[in-house]
């Protein structure tokens, strides 16, 4: 299985979030994809390349051009503003209800307009970092294009929670929908199986009125868990796309074979909607005592998550999503796609 990975991802190194009102250490560390790529190679799973650079046209089609403007612009119009030694742009305010954002020039509305939480500074590597994860996942979406049976895109930033015109949950450019985007403009019918730890709330959005995409997503029920206002049962598709997107919240503590029960019932659905190609935004922060997570699953679980996953008989696409617990990412990641090659 090939892997593609880019270095320039270190550039989008930051030293802190927000959570529960504190400034905690960073969890999306360039650590993260080194540990993974690591484990990639001690396995010899496959080669690891480079990506191709695909220009700014298929990220176009599934985020909006302003948005776009705003996050390349990001961190310049930052420093003009509030100069070098402030060397983490986060969001001051947020519209919320009642408040019209009528005017989002100022880099700091501009942010709050965009932006969805508190966990995902700015700073002066964030766009070509975003910007190569997308490339990454571009590329290994051309390997399956051109007949490969899987291809695995190491992507860091990760991508899931960027919806079309926002951006938050350490994610700014959505890779799994870029990619499963590009498949469907050469005539791909895709279905999406997200198994992070929590809703792919930006892909969701993406696909949410259009019945050419089946999104599905395994996830911590959102009444407990990020980001809250999104990926609850009820949320099925609108418009062409009722029906189109399945939500499978899961409580806390789940262990595997409870996790195996909707992975099934994932399964099911994809089979009834007959792709011929399958995107998997992979996260790994369903680990036990992952600092994100919340579920119990365990080492010799994720190899069976790989086997379940090739079960479905389709080409597929994996995109690195979260996992922040870092003595068990690599190990875990590689135990997927090892379980997904070996069956």
């Amino acid at each position: 299985m090939k892997t593609v990975y880019s270095p320039l991802h270190l550039s989008h190194a930051h030293a802190h979030e927000f959570e529960g009102g504190q400034l905690i250490a960073a969890k999306d560390v360039p650590a993260r994809a080194e540990l993974v790529l690591d484990a990639i190679r001690g396995r010899g799973i496959g080669p690891v390349l480079a990506p191709q650079h695909f220009g700014n046209v298929p990220i176009l089609r599934v985020h909006t051009a302003e948005f776009i403007h705003v996050l390349e612009q990001a961190w310049a119009r930052w420093v003009g503003k509030h100069g070098y030694d402030n060397r983490e742009a986060f969001p001051s305010a947020w519209p919320a209800r009642g408040m019209a954002p009528k005017h989002i020039e100022d880099i700091e509305a501009a942010l709050g307009y965009y932006a969805f939480d508190t966990a995902t500074p700015i700073v002066a590597g964030t766009w070509t970092a975003a910007r190569h994860a997308a490339d990454c996942a571009l590329t290994a979406a051309e390997f399956v294009l051109h007949g490969e049976r899987a291809a695995f895109a190491l992507c860091r930033p990760p991508g899931h929670h960027a919806a079309g015109d926002t951006y938050g949950g350490y994610c700014f450019l959505n890779n799994a929908a870029i990619a499963a985007q590009h498949l469907t403009d050469r005539g791909r019918r895709v279905a999406i199986l997200d198994v992070d730890m929590h809703h792919g709330n930006g892909t969701q959005a993406i696909f949410y009125g259009r019945d050419d995409v089946l999104t599905v997503s395994l996830h911590g029920d959102p009444a407990t868990y990020y980001p809250h206002f999104s990926g609850f049962t009820d949320e099925t598709g609108e418009g062409a796309g009722e029906g189109f997107n399945l939500n499978l919240p899961l409580p806390a503590n789940t262990l595997w074979p409870a996790y195996a029960q909707a992975i099934e019932v994932a399964a099911e659905r994809i089979r009834a909607f007959a792709p011929d190609t399958l995107v998997v935004p992979l996260g790994v922060d369903t680990v036990v005592d992952d600092p994100a997570g919340g579920f119990r699953l365990e080492g010799a679980d994720y190899t069976r998550l790989g086997v379940a996953l090739a079960k479905l008989k389709l080409p597929t696409l994996f995109t690195m999503e979260g996992g922040y617990r870092l003595d068990t990412l690599g190990p875990a990641v590689a135990d997927v796609l090892t379980g997904f090659e070996g069956a």
